[in-house]
């Protein structure tokens, strides 16, 4: 495999206060400050250094990329970096899911076709590799190519030529590709390309509450709201809760949040309404009393006597609300 693996560039990633600008390796960033906020790449743990560096040396060649990683893993927003830090980047990226294509057209879908090859089609094609000849082409679930066509695809990355379907001429391959898929398999043989995987967001939780701001702004902006952040409950709630969906999951719970919230900060109550399967008043009651608790005995290290003074409730009826969350006070304390 011709993966390559020297950084040439910079790039940014948006750490925890969402607005300090680091590179990894250690490089100059005057390239990507600037850069649209869409096309960044957002977080802090190692696993995403390590992503901005693969992109980076990806931006700077010509190589074909592959990009692959958990369903709602945001590879199209990796390979909008990609394209947007490499030299064509002014230009508009050209997308097309394999997946939407019914099997007998994606030959024509991709490479297109001279007139007369499908007679219930007339007239000729121009396909995504011809429309996206200067710039820029994601296939998302390049898996689901015929095997055919994806062979097809690799002779024409190799020989860096374009045939439509039907015509014998060949013509430049003038597009940078970019191929997307959730499985692991190897996609493009032995033909030379870059190869980067994104790790599930499960594995990286650092970088949700980075994440969250980003989005947070970017959708505040959107909807023309001042939403200055999240409550203390509600940064405890995006770091305690499964996002089985990956990024594309906390992407659409923070888009819908600001819009419950309005102006001012982002509850938990608000995160948690704004999931798909909204949870039941007394689920949500139990889910509340739990952070409330965690909070309370955190800041009293422990202490249910003091916990339940703040809280101004009878110890005893205090100490049956921690027995009832399951919550050990034990944990809180030095």
């Amino acid at each position: 495999m011709g993966s390559v693996s020297r950084v040439t560039g910079s790039a940014t990633v948006e750490g925890s206060s969402g607005t300090d600008a680091v590179t990894a390796p250690k490089a100059a960033v005057s390239d990507a400050i600037g850069r649209r906020r869409e096309d960044r790449i957002v977080g802090s743990s190692e696993a995403t250094r390590r992503l901005v560096a693969q992109a980076t040396a990806a931006a700077r060649s010509e190589l074909p990329v592959w990009v692959w990683g958990p369903s709602g893993s945001d590879k199209e927003g990796v390979a909008r970096a990609i394209h947007s830090w490499g030299p064509n980047g002014t230009r508009n990226l050209e997308i097309l899911s394999c997946g939407a294509i019914p099997e007998a057209l994606q030959g024509r879908e991709l490479f297109g076709c001279v007139e007369g090859v499908y007679p219930a089609i007339p007239g000729e094609y121009a396909g995504a590799l011809q429309r996206a000849g200067g710039t820029t082409l994601l296939l998302h679930d390049v898996e689901q190519l015929r095997p055919e066509v994806r062979d097809a695809l690799l002779r024409c990355l190799a020989a860096r030529s374009l045939r439509r379907e039907g015509e014998t001429q060949e013509h430049p391959l003038e597009t940078r590709m970019i191929l997307a898929s959730a499985a692991p398999a190897e996609v493009l043989g032995q033909l030379a390309h870059h190869s980067i995987s994104i790790t599930a967001l499960d594995d990286r939780s650092e970088d949700v509450l980075p994440l969250a701001a980003h989005y947070l702004r970017a959708f505040s902006e959107e909807a023309g709201i001042n939403a200055v952040g999240f409550t203390a409950d509600a940064r405890v709630y995006l770091e305690e809760e499964p996002w089985r969906g990956d990024v594309a999951e906390l992407r659409a719970r923070i888009r819908e949040a600001v819009l419950l919230a309005g102006d001012g900060t982002v509850s938990a109550e608000a995160l948690m309404l704004a999931k798909e399967d909204v949870p039941s008043f007394k689920d949500a009651k139990r889910a509340f009393e739990a952070r409330y608790v965690s909070g309370l005995l955190r800041r009293c290290g422990g202490n249910i006597s003091r916990a339940a003074r703040l809280a101004r409730k009878d110890r005893k009826d205090f100490y049956d609300v921690i027995r009832r969350t399951g919550i050990d006070p034990q944990a809180f304390r030095k």
